[in-house]
């Protein structure tokens, strides 16, 4: 049963969409649910909204999750979002964000930036959190409603600080996801078996949260140049690309990879230097 007061919309019925839905009725929040294709409501237990403006009128705050920014000023338009809290949990840009606040706050609403680091099945759960930019006060005014979500990192008033950290987390997680997928096909294609990898593959996490650590310290004085280093490095990384070839596996990723090297043993310079230009 919902408790008085707490309500919100959730635009946006895609499988975190539906998972956002599904974690705040299981909190005892009333949901008001809208999608372009209204079939995706169906089966959830929300209230569906016949139109667009009526979800927006439902409750104070309306929760988005879409497939980029451009899709919120499509759905929304011209509707007047007066006395409305706008939290737009989809993937952006940090620039596009910043517009997308001031496409909400024209219309007479408030906005607040949002970056899931879950996947859908994992909200709600220990490990789940979310990420959030735009002014503190209405932050701290509605913290209470998206807690059951995920706990809340804060980030400051500057709106498009969520996607900032949230495209850095993706750009750390999708090339080694990438890079695990590589490993698991040259395990395969070698003709050996990925479950007897697989606990070498989970030893090697073990020590990340120290390796972050150090690295972090070590890039904010530049990151090492030592040459011997680099070449080992560059070395290592040429060596994925044969062995990836060798066993006919792509390596488009490990040619990337070692090409960072490379250039880095060229300039005589640490690899983050490298990335950051």
């Amino acid at each position: 049963m919902s408790k008085p007061g707490r309500a919100v919309t959730v635009v946006g019925l895609g499988p975190m969409g539906r998972q956002i839905v599904r974690t705040y009725l299981a909190a005892g929040v009333a949901v008001t649910a809208w999608n372009r294709t209204p079939e995706k409501a169906h089966g959830l237990g929300a209230h569906r909204a016949d139109s667009i403006s009526d979800a927006v009128a439902a409750a104070e705050l309306i929760v988005l999750s879409l497939t980029h920014y451009d899709a919120m000023d499509a759905v929304l338009g011209d509707i007047d979002l007066t006395g409305k809290v706008v939290v737009n949990l989809s993937s952006d840009s940090p620039r596009r964000t910043r517009e997308g606040a001031a496409f909400v706050r024209a219309r007479g609403g408030e906005f607040l930036a949002g970056g899931v680091m879950a996947q859908p099945q994992e909200l709600a759960g220990p490990s789940a959190y979310i990420f959030y930019s735009g002014p503190r006060a209405v932050f701290e005014a509605q913290r209470e409603l998206l807690r059951p979500l995920a706990s809340t990192e804060y980030l400051g008033a500057d709106d498009g600080a969520a996607q900032v950290y949230y495209q850095a987390m993706l750009a750390l997680f999708l090339p080694l996801l990438l890079g695990y997928e590589q490993a698991l096909a040259i395990i395969e294609r070698s003709g050996s078996e990925i479950a007897r990898f697989l606990p070498y593959a989970q030893r090697s996490l073990g020590s990340v949260g120290d390796l972050y650590a150090a690295w972090a310290g070590m890039v904010e004085q530049g990151g090492s140049a030592d040459p011997a280093y680099l070449r080992m490095m560059a070395a290592g990384a040429r060596h994925v690309v044969e062995t990836g070839t060798a066993v006919g596996v792509d390596t488009v990723l490990a040619e990337s990879v070692s090409s960072y090297w490379k250039r880095a043993v060229g300039a005589s310079a640490s690899t983050f230097q490298v990335l950051r230009g």
